[in-house]
């Protein structure tokens, strides 16, 4: 699997590109992440198989009940912790008024999808490798009724982000100390990619959350967070067909299979899981968590 091709919205063309509308429509975002950009790039087939079977799973009030309560959770963890998250003014970053909007309004995008992906990953992973979902589905009405439309509606804008190969100067040591701290390769997650366009915010922020990001409460935040990701896996009154077995009867073969069990497993249980749980903290520091 070739995890540097990606296919891009502006590139997306016929069901690739319905597809990609679905999942900026189901997860309230105006984004597609890198997840299904590279899946589809490489295995568009299955992409397409995969997200008939998940997508239900974030479409109920009770998946918009999980979202409020993991945001709420890792932000309430961090407080309780030794830190403190800063919230800033314009004047404190340096960036210009109609820059600061639109930084906010990026950043307020990444916090409408840290709850999918924790969980979108958490399914993809139990579900790639025969791990049972939905074990114990949850009996109340909330289970199956519908989202609301008012809740996550009109917020964010569209990410644009910058290469990290172009980052220098004190920028690029933050980055530095970005990927140490998460346990990070040579790549740089999305969210620090989108707000490395505004330095003086991310060298800034990054410096006063350094006592909050490595102290108890982010610990417990990052615990408390996978508990709820669990749990509301356990929960789920769908049971997507993604093992093995079903992969392999719609005609998937061995080696893609391995290839997205990696891949999903890599995310679920990998650098990320520290990752996720920080969108909630960042988004707090501009008041549009």
């Amino acid at each position: 699997m070739d995890t540097s091709a990606q296919l891009y919205e502006v590139d997306a063309t016929g069901w690739k590109r319905g597809l990609y509308d679905d999942v900026r429509e189901t997860f309230r975002a105006p984004i597609v992440n890198w997840i299904f950009r590279t899946t589809m790039a490489n295995y568009p087939a299955f992409l397409r198989y995969a997200w008939s079977q998940v997508k239900p799973v974030f479409q109920t009030r009770a998946f918009a009940s999980f979202s409020v309560t993991y945001r709420d959770a890792v932000l309430s963890a961090v407080e309780e912790g030794p830190g403190t998250v800063p919230v800033y003014r314009r004047s404190d970053v340096d960036v210009p008024p109609a820059e600061f909007d639109e930084l906010r309004a990026q950043l307020a995008t990444f916090d409408v999808v840290a709850p999918r992906l924790a969980v979108l990953f958490e399914l993809m992973d139990r579900g790639l490798h025969g791990k049972p979902i939905g074990r114990d589905p949850a009996t109340g009405r909330s289970a199956t009724a519908p989202f609301p439309d008012w809740l996550d509606a009109d917020r964010g804008s569209e990410p644009t982000m910058v290469a990290a190969a172009d980052l220098d100067g004190a920028v690029a040591e933050t980055a530095a100390e970005i990927r140490q701290f998460h346990g990070l390769g040579e790549g740089l997650p999305s969210v620090y990619r989108c707000l490395a366009q505004w330095p003086g915010y991310l060298t800034r922020a990054w410096a006063d959350l350094a006592g909050v990001l490595d102290g108890e409460g982010f610990d417990t935040a990052v615990d408390e967070a996978n508990r709820l990701v669990a749990g509301h896996v356990d929960e789920v009154p769908y049971s997507p067909r993604i093992a093995p077995a079903d992969l392999r009867a719609g005609g998937f073969d061995d080696a893609l299979i391995e290839d997205v069990q990696g891949l999903f497993r890599e995310f679920n249980a990998g650098a990320i899981e520290t990752v996720i749980p920080a969108l909630p903290v960042f988004a707090k520091t501009l008041d549009v968590d």
